[in-house]
């Protein structure tokens, strides 16, 4: 059975001609089930899409250092570790940064404050481009601190002379980042899909073109990933500028450099929060290689991360999908909802979680010959693949309640939790159990994932005992206090 509901409408004329219909009139149905599944739908439609754009722009820098691959190892070593370490870093805190926008932007959204998400958006962008030139002597003396890190020098200056190509890139995240987050918070998944789709067509055909045809080698690699991200910035601004976005774009505005300083702070704990997760298993593999016989080690975790890797990518989706429909809900008005929502893709990505553990668990002893010919190699994987098992599973939970303190804005509160269970814990817990108890890789990883599951037990409780009429109080007032009027309906999110 289905009963309609009708809450207060937003006076936006622009908002409430778009589409999907207005948050804040909705038919619900009453039933567990019901309700589950119209969720669930909401969620896929954005969480289908923002998983393919996630793999496409994820697999520019592999495709790259693939066709690198065939130029030489020295080529390969630079390009891989300007990729991961100078270009992943600077990634790591501009995706930060940007995703302070989810909860301004999806939140006015859902209040029907369109045009204020334009102004948002720019007001990003300058903070940005700010970050950006700080981050500029990162790339610029990357060889010394490459060399700091345990880097040969040979590898350290090539790999230096590759981050300095690969500044133009530096500043195209600073410009999509905040245009992602623009456009995910008004439900336009597809648009940044099909960029992505077209972006990485051409990546592979100017790579092979630029690499090995033409022969330019490490110069015709960062010129092929700096035109594609600018591409992809390009193509989502053009859409954004010809549709005018539904009327979320009014062209550039003044009212961008005000409230900067409140920007400014939810920006940096956003960066924060991000950046503890993002640089944290990243620091699993700089620790193996200091193991007493590291080789079989650091292949043997390689190939875990990158499996964990393409898992992480539907958690995005999922990440995504959540901060979307909280935020949106919180500033409709919709409390329940939006607590409904966190509810449902909890259930669905712990189930995805459950079924990639149990294909790990399953195929320990046939997956890892898929990736290596060196039975020492794929044993050492067969060991770790009870941790990798729980990792995916932790995936399935992790980024939803990391993307709810998004969608909420709860960044400070998390950066706070993560420094604590990450690198208070985790951090110390994984170098005891790897080093004094000479439990190795093994001993490591399980720290470090005592860690995650300690920050995730804290968000479930944090997200369980939240007062979700309060929170939607503190989103009205948001938007009032950020440029909106906030039209708010009624707060009486229950659909029955």
């Amino acid at each position: 059975m289905f009963i309609p509901i009708i809450r207060g409408r937003s006076n936006k004329k622009a908002h409430a001609e778009m589409e999907p219909p207005p948050l804040h009139e909705q038919t619900i149905p009453c039933t567990f089930f019901q309700r589950s599944l119209l969720e669930s739908k909401k969620l896929w439609k954005i969480a289908a899409p923002a998983i393919f754009t996630a793999i496409c722009q994820y697999s520019l820098g592999a495709i790259t250092q693939t066709f690198v691959g065939h130029v030489g190892t020295l080529e390969l070593a630079a390009v891989a570790i300007g990729n991961s370490v100078i270009s992943g870093l600077a990634f790591g805190i501009m995706l930060g940064m940007g995703s302070a926008l989810e909860t301004l932007c999806g939140q006015a959204f859902g209040a029907g404050e369109i045009k204020m998400m334009g102004i948002y958006m720019q007001r990003s962008w300058i903070i940005l481009i700010c970050t950006a030139i700080v981050l500029i002597p990162i790339y610029v003396f990357s060889p010394p601190i490459l060399i700091l890190l345990g880097q040969t020098r040979e590898i350290s200056d090539l790999a230096g002379k590759y981050s300095l190509y690969i500044i133009p890139q530096l500043f195209a995240y600073a410009l999509n980042f905040p245009i992602q987050k623009f456009l995910q918070s008004q439900r336009k998944v597809m648009v940044m899909a099909m960029v992505a789709a077209v972006v990485l067509a051409i990546h592979v055909a100017l790579s092979w073109l630029l690499i090995l045809k033409v022969g330019w080698g490490l110069a015709g690699a960062a010129a092929v990933i700096d035109f594609s991200w600018w591409l992809i910035v390009l193509g989502q601004m053009g859409y954004i500028i010809g549709t005018k976005s539904d009327g979320a774009w009014t062209d550039f505005s003044l009212l961008a450099f005000q409230e900067l300083f409140a920007f400014v702070k939810l920006s940096l704990a956003s960066a924060l929060m991000l950046c503890l997760e993002f640089w944290y298993l990243m620091i699993l593999i700089v620790l193996t290689g200091y193991l007493k016989n590291p080789l079989i080690a650091v292949d043997a975790i390689s190939i875990c991360m990158n499996l964990n890797g393409w898992e992480v990518m539907i958690a995005i989706g999922f990440n995504a999908a959540i901060s979307v429909r909280v935020s949106n809900e919180l500033g409709a008005g919709n409390p329940q909802t939006a607590k409904f929502a966190v509810l449902v893709v909890s259930i669905t990505s712990v189930a995805i979680g459950l079924v990639c553990m149990a294909i790990i668990l399953i195929t320990r002893n046939e997956f890892p010959y898929l990736f290596t010919n060196s039975d020492d190699v794929a044993k050492e994987v067969t060991k770790l693949s009870g941790l990798l098992g729980f990792t995916m599973l932790l995936n399935g939970l992790q980024p939803v309640l990391s993307g709810v303190a998004i969608g909420a804005g709860w960044q400070a509160l998390v950066a706070y939790i993560n420094l604590g269970c990450y690198y208070v814990v985790g951090l110390p817990l994984g170098l005891l159990l790897g080093f004094k108890f000479d439990f190795g890789v093994q001993g490591i990883w399980g720290g470090l994932t005592g860690g995650i599951v300690l920050q995730t037990i804290i968000l479930v409780v944090v997200t369980s005992c939240t007062n979700w009429d309060k929170e939607a109080t503190q989103a009205e007032n948001r938007v009032k206090k950020w440029g909106g009027s906030a039209g708010l309906g009624n707060s009486s999110g229950e659909p029955c």
